[in-house]
C-alpha cells in the first residue's frame, strides 16, 4: 500500500551474512570479555595473555556497538554510534596498555600529558553500554534492558579500582543479556515494537519486492 509505514522485523535483521555477522558478535564478543576478565581477576591486572583477550574482545564489542545501531533509529542511534566509536577506541587502548605494562612500559593511566586521553576514550565504553540499553528498551525484555543499564553503571566501579570478582560479575551479566538479544533476533520473525524502517530502507525494501 503506498505510503505505508512498515515496521522492521526481526527476521528482516537476520537476513543477510552482515547481519547474521553483527547478531553472532552479540554472543563471541561479550563471551571473549568474560574471559579476559576471569584471566585478569586470577592472573592480575598486568597479564599479558589477558591484554591479549581483552583487544580481541573489546575489537569484537565493536561489533556489537553496530548491531545496536542498526536495531535504533533517530538521533539516539546517531550519538550512540559516535559514543560506540570513541569507546571502541578506549577499549581497544586499555588491552594495549596492559600488554606494554607486562613489558615493563609506562602505564598510561598513571601518566600525564597526552596519556590521559586514554581515561575519557575508556569511560565512553560503559556509556555505550548504558546507550544500547536505551536503544533496546523497545525491543528487548525488561529484565534485558535492567540488567544492561545496571552492568553499564557497575563497568567504570569494576575496572577502575580492578575488583575482579565484580569485573567477571558484570562480564557474566552481559553475556546473558547480549545472548538473550542474539535469540530472539534469530528466532522471532515478528514486528519489533516502535521500530520503524527509515524512508531509505523502507525505499530499498521496496525496491526489492
Amino acid at each position: 500500500m503506498p505510503g505505508r509505514v512498515g515496521a522492521t522485523t526481526v527476521g528482516d535483521m537476520t537476513s543477510t551474512p552482515l547481519e547474521r555477522l553483527l547478531t553472532a558478535s552479540l554472543v563471541v564478543a561479550p563471551t571473549i570479555y568474560l574471559i579476559a576478565d576471569l584471566l585478569y581477576a586470577t592472573r592480575g591486572w598486568d597479564d599479558p595473555t589477558a591484554g591479549v583477550v581483552h583487544v580481541l574482545g573489546a575489537v569484537g564489542y565493536t561489533l556489537v556497538m553496530f548491531r545496536l545501531v542498526t536495531l535504533g533509529n533517530g538521533g539516539l542511534a546517531a550519538v550512540l554510534l559516535v559514543v560506540g566509536a570513541f569507546g571502541a577506541a578506549g577499549n581497544v587502548a586499555y588491552g594495549f596498555n596492559t600488554i606494554h605494562v607486562s613489558l615493563g612500559d609506562t602505564d598510561l593511566v598513571d601518566a600525564t600529558g597526552a596519556a590521559v586521553l586514554i581515561k575519557p576514550l575508556g569511560l565512553c565504553f560503559p556509556l555505550t553500554l548504558l546507550l544500547g540499553a536505551a536503544i533496546l528498551r523497545r525491543m528487548a525484555p525488561t529484565w534485558t534492558v535492567a540488567l544492561l543499564a545496571a552492568s553499564a553503571i557497575a563497568w567504570p566501579v569494576a575496572h577502575i579500582a580492578n575488583i575482579g570478582w565484580l569485573a567477571v560479575t558484570v562480564n557474566a551479566a552481559l553475556v546473558a543479556v547480549f545472548s538473550a538479544v542474539a535469540v530472539a533476533l534469530y528466532r522471532t520473525a515478528d514486528p519489533v515494537p516502535g521500530v520503524q524502517m527509515p524512508p531509505a530502507h523502507r525505499q530499498a525494501d521496496n525496491n526489492l519486492r
